[in-house]
């Protein structure tokens, strides 16, 4: 039975670490799919988007993409047809009130669609017009603890597409691997805004679920192999919070615990430690993973 999806009441923010083995975790289309670096430090990157496309596509498999839990951005999603539904239910004196018709389609949205109570979405256009939502689920950019290495291999390719091409010389391509890199980010959970897309502890209990084990479900020969290592929650006991969102990512230090000189190669090369005398008053340590 699942769990009534009330709104949820408590600031969040959370740390989340993950990691790569071979493998490229977020391509850059305007560098020829190289892993995203940080030009200056060598530091790799996955962008916030990557992020919160691998949590929709989990929540899109295991809810099999069905209402409540709904997902609006996915793959050649023609989005004006995907919000068409919700003027489909309104009675024609609502469709004569633009504005009155615009707050209600919205309102389907966000019972309808996961991702649109979780990160909000712009839904404005000429056709279907939803106007806009602001989400309470907010993430960071991922860093990597320390700089990349990222090897670019050069592969062969022994068929061919077409006839015409079976007697030319063999061609190659190529591929960037990462050997390893383990990610941090962060992310925040506003209770007001949750008020708003109407975000709920069933929605909130999903979100863990999917950052937990999104990735056993993306393998593919470019990523390699990625996996999550530490959830870390801080549940402030109001809406409003008991202390800054930075106090609270600065009680979580990550350090080599083996040869600095050598690079890293397994999350066990790190130590992840958390400050928990000085957690502040009213403030929960959930350690989700």
């Amino acid at each position: 039975m699942s769990k009534p999806n009330n709104v949820i009441g408590n600031r969040y923010e959370f740390v989340y670490l993950f990691d790569v083995t071979n493998g490229n975790p977020n391509g850059d289309p305007e560098t020829g799919n190289a892993p995203r670096i940080d030009t200056e430090t060598g530091i790799g990157q996955v962008s916030d988007v990557a992020i919160k496309r691998a949590v929709r596509d989990y929540v899109a498999l295991s809810r099999e993409n069905r209402a409540p839990d709904r997902i609006y951005i996915t793959d050649k999603a023609v989005l004006s047809m995907v919000r068409g539904p919700a003027y489909e239910g309104l009675a024609d004196e609502e469709k004569q009130d633009k504005q009155r018709a615009v707050m209600l389609a919205q309102q389907f949205m966000c019972r309808n669609f996961w991702d649109v109570r979780a990160y909000g979405a712009v839904m404005s256009g000429k056709t279907n017009n939803c106007d806009r939502v602001t989400g309470p689920v907010q993430i960071t950019i991922a860093n990597s603890v320390d700089p990349v290495f990222t090897p670019r291999w050069t592969i062969a390719r022994l068929a061919v597409e077409t006839e015409a091409e079976r007697e030319k010389e063999r061609t190659f391509g190529s591929k960037y691997v990462v050997p390893y890199a383990l990610y941090r980010c962060e992310g925040f959970i506003s209770a007001f805004e949750a008020r708003k897309s109407g975000f709920g502890e069933a929605d909130l209990d999903l979100l863990w679920e999917a950052l937990i084990n999104m990735f056993d479900h993306r393998h593919s020969a470019n990523r390699g192999k990625m996996n999550a290592q530490k959830l870390i929650v801080f549940k402030h006991d109001n809406a409003l919070g008991r202390a800054r969102s930075q106090d609270l990512f600065d009680l979580v230090g990550i350090k080599r615990v083996t040869d600095g000189e050598v690079s890293a190669r397994k999350f066990s090369d790190y130590e992840v430690h958390i400050d928990k005398a000085h957690l502040p008053k009213g403030v929960e340590l959930i350690e989700m993973l």
